[in-house]
């Protein structure tokens, strides 16, 4: 069973610069592959996840990685320039997150998990869910126009697996050495490696890709749980 990534839009709507690089990178490189155009919209500026040996400018040397990190998957960049664990659902930040879909017009989201671990990725899976919907809707006027169709949602897999299981496995066993070289691009993030308060990212990332693969029987994939709620379920 094969999906068909051909002639879809694929936006990735993440909390900060490495999360797609953890978490859906080798899909929206299968789905580019495929003939599929993708992007990655990432909502805060990483400004507080500093190492031990703090890094000036934090902010500017982490939109630097995920703009070389975007550069090499071949991804669309947006950004919605949030402080880190100041990202809340307000007036403002809907409209920059419908603004950013209505440029893009994705035909399917990839967005954190509702329960996911983390204060700022469970508020973008909120405003995820919310922009999904009013994105199509006239009424809520941005720059662009609306969408004529709301696109297909699918959450993102819980690191560590804590906490519900994927649905939908993708096989990126093709593109588990890209997605390593595109983790490899957020350095100030790797340096955490050794903080008590973090994880090594790079062995997380690899282990969660394997054993989703064991799970599915290719040797690496990510996984994810489609959103069914009216018109953003779709099929494949």
């Amino acid at each position: 069973m094969r999906l068909d990534f051909s002639d879809e839009r694929v936006l990735a709507v993440v909390a900060h610069p490495d999360d797609a690089e953890l978490l859906c990178a080798g899909t929206l490189a299968r789905a580019r592959d495929a003939g599929a155009v993708i992007a990655v919209c990432v909502a805060c500026r990483g400004d507080k996840g500093q190492p031990q040996v703090l890094v000036d400018d934090l902010a500017i040397v982490r939109r630097a990685e995920m703009q070389q990190a975007a550069a090499l998957l071949g991804a669309e960049l947006f950004t919605l320039d949030q402080p880190d664990s100041e990202l809340f659902d307000t007036v403002e930040v809907r409209r920059l997150l419908v603004e950013v879909a209505r440029q893009f017009r994705p035909t399917l989201l990839l967005g954190h998990h509702p329960e996911d671990y983390h204060v700022d990725h469970r508020a973008l899976s909120h405003l995820t869910e919310v922009v999904s919907w009013l994105a199509t809707s006239p009424g809520f006027v941005t720059t662009s126009p609306p969408l004529e169709t709301s696109p297909a949602l699918w959450w993102l897999d819980l690191l560590q697996q804590q906490g519900p299981q994927p649905e939908l496995y993708v096989d990126i066993s093709g593109q588990l050495e890209l997605k390593q070289r595109l983790l490899e691009c957020h350095a100030s993030q790797l340096q955490r490696g050794n903080d008590g308060n973090f994880a090594p990212l790079a062995e997380l990332m690899r282990q969660q890709a394997t054993l989703r693969g064991q799970q599915s029987g290719v040797i690496a994939a990510e996984g994810f749980t489609p959103y069914r709620a009216f018109k953003r379920t779709r099929a494949w």
